[in-house]
């Protein structure tokens, strides 16, 4: 403001020199009369001129001030700004970061995890398929120590075969072993199928032939057997061979 009031001095006095210059020591009255509007016109329009040169300059002063206070305070918001900005953008990179970090180790421990699972299994397998060629390599052993002494009975009875001329005795010897080796496998759980004058089942018996019924109660029905069927432990393991009345 001081500087707008020295220019305005300034300003007034070059206006008011040039008319005081202009004004005679005497004049008449009709042209004091004259000289007196053209003096107040002139005012009139250079106090209009003044108000004007006054709005501008206030104004320009006004902005002027404004951006000299508000410059240091916009710089300082456009720094706070970009100083957020980079803030976020290293918060984010963090983040990102440490949940790469995170997705690592879960991986690797995942890794860890199938490798132990995968040397337990191969292991698991290796066991199962050595365990399971021992059963079978040895899986008949106990049936066939069971029928040793079967077998030590029939070579006694072949040796009484060639010397015997009894044929009674040579046939209970071998009765007895019969008897003797359908014991020890009936003890092994081996049972044999009843097929005789039963109705045909196909779940359980293989048809050979079909010959006519003696009597109409036998037809559909078996008539004779070929071969036996067997159970073990109560389980079909050959099927019986028979032939069926029509």
């Amino acid at each position: 403001m001081p500087q707008i009031n020295s220019k305005l001095r300034a300003f007034s006095l070059i206006l008011t020199q040039p008319v005081a210059t202009q004004l005679p020591e005497f004049t008449p009255p009709n042209c004091q009369r004259s000289l007196f509007i053209k003096t107040f016109c002139l005012i009139v329009g250079v106090g209009k001129n003044i108000d004007l040169l006054i709005f501008t300059l206030i104004f320009m002063s006004m902005s002027e001030m404004n951006r000299k206070d508000n410059g240091p305070e916009r710089l300082d918001d456009l720094n706070t700004d970009e100083n957020i900005a980079g803030s976020t953008h290293l918060s984010e990179m963090s983040a990102a970061e440490e949940e790469s970090d995170r997705l690592r180790d879960e991986l690797q421990e995942q890794k860890d995890k199938y490798l132990r699972l995968f040397a337990e299994f191969d292991n698991f397998r290796k066991r199962s398929a050595r365990e399971s060629l021992e059963l079978r390599q040895t899986a008949g052993k106990e049936v066939i120590i069971s029928l040793l002494d079967v077998l030590d009975d029939v070579d006694r009875a072949e040796k009484q075969l060639q010397t015997a001329d009894n044929i009674d005795r040579i046939r209970e010897g071998v009765q007895l072993v019969f008897s003797k080796l359908r014991a020890t496998l009936q003890a092994r759980g081996l049972r044999a199928m009843n097929s005789i004058h039963t109705d045909f089942d196909v779940e359980k018996h293989e048809a050979i032939t079909e010959v006519p019924a003696p009597s109409p109660s036998l037809k559909g029905k078996v008539i004779d057997e070929i071969q036996k069927g067997y159970y073990l432990n109560d389980k079909l393991i050959r099927h019986a061979k028979v032939v069926v009345g029509n």
